[in-house]
């Protein structure tokens, strides 16, 4: 941990996607969580990670607070906590994100993209653990700056990344990672074409804005962030520290996930 960061408070935070019931896997995150932060005398932000309009539902949003609650797990800012800076939900936060894709379009580190996802998937690069499609490097047009008035937000907008880079970060679970871009992911979203941001910078500015200084989730995001580490860079801002944690799987073998619908809801 770097000097600057010893001298902050620790502020962690738990976000949950209102899509879908908590499982044990957000349970365990969640707890990892909450346990860090309480060990360092930290704060917990409650976040709502509902940009996701068409599948979100604040049924689930409340489940999650009931459920999380069953779980002995408190939080220092967010819903219904009265803090400063709640309630935090991303739906709502839209200006942030806007302002930081104008800035990154005026260093001309982003870029519109009409291809669609069928459009790059015919291209048939995946990364080295065949995980994802690659965006193919002859698709990328030149560096070119953006003005406020020539970023339009219903299209989509990638991140120019520096292919054949390495990112390079410390998880205090998981030790060193070394991502190759170009190889392990590629030029990604920051901007969707119905009008929100994408994941990777909605968490980034948030995570600024909230001060941050560990983000806890689980290790099926290390690649998210790789990525997000490569925003930080961007716009000049510290890094937060990271702790990945061990997925949990069901007895088929797959990780646990909200596309599962038929999951239930966690029992305390």
């Amino acid at each position: 941990m770097s000097e600057d960061k010893e001298q902050k408070k620790y502020r962690g935070r738990i976000a949950p996607t209102p899509s879908g019931y908590l499982h044990m896997g957000h349970a365990k995150t969640f707890q990892t969580a909450w346990n860090r932060a309480r060990q360092r005398k930290g704060d917990i932000i409650f976040r709502n990670d509902d940009l996701d309009q068409e599948r979100s539902r604040k049924e689930f949003t409340l489940v999650a607070m009931e459920d999380l609650a069953g779980l002995q797990i408190d939080w220092d800012e967010g819903p219904d906590c009265g803090g400063p800076y709640g309630p935090y939900n991303q739906s709502e936060r839209s200006d942030y994100y806007k302002k930081v894709l104008y800035e990154l379009a005026e260093k001309s580190l982003v870029y519109p993209c009409q291809k669609s996802r069928k459009e790059i998937q015919s291209y048939g690069i995946k990364d080295q653990l065949k995980e994802e499609f690659l965006f193919p490097k002859k698709s990328r047009p030149s560096p070119k700056k953006f003005s406020k008035d020539q970023v339009c937000f219903n299209t989509n907008w990638r991140f120019r990344t520096n292919l054949e880079g390495e990112i390079t970060f410390f998880d205090y679970c998981k030790g060193r990672q070394n991502f190759v871009i170009g190889k392990d992911f590629s030029d990604f979203l920051v901007w969707r074409k119905d009008g929100v941001a994408a994941y990777e910078l909605a968490t980034v500015v948030d995570d600024f804005l909230m001060e941050i200084t560990e983000v806890v989730r689980g290790e099926d995001l290390l690649t998210s962030s790789a990525r997000q580490c490569i925003i930080f860079d961007a716009m000049n801002w510290t890094r937060p520290d990271f702790y990945h944690c061990e997925l949990i799987f069901d007895k088929y073998g797959r990780k646990l996930s909200k596309s599962q619908r038929n999951l239930p809801r966690l029992n305390f």
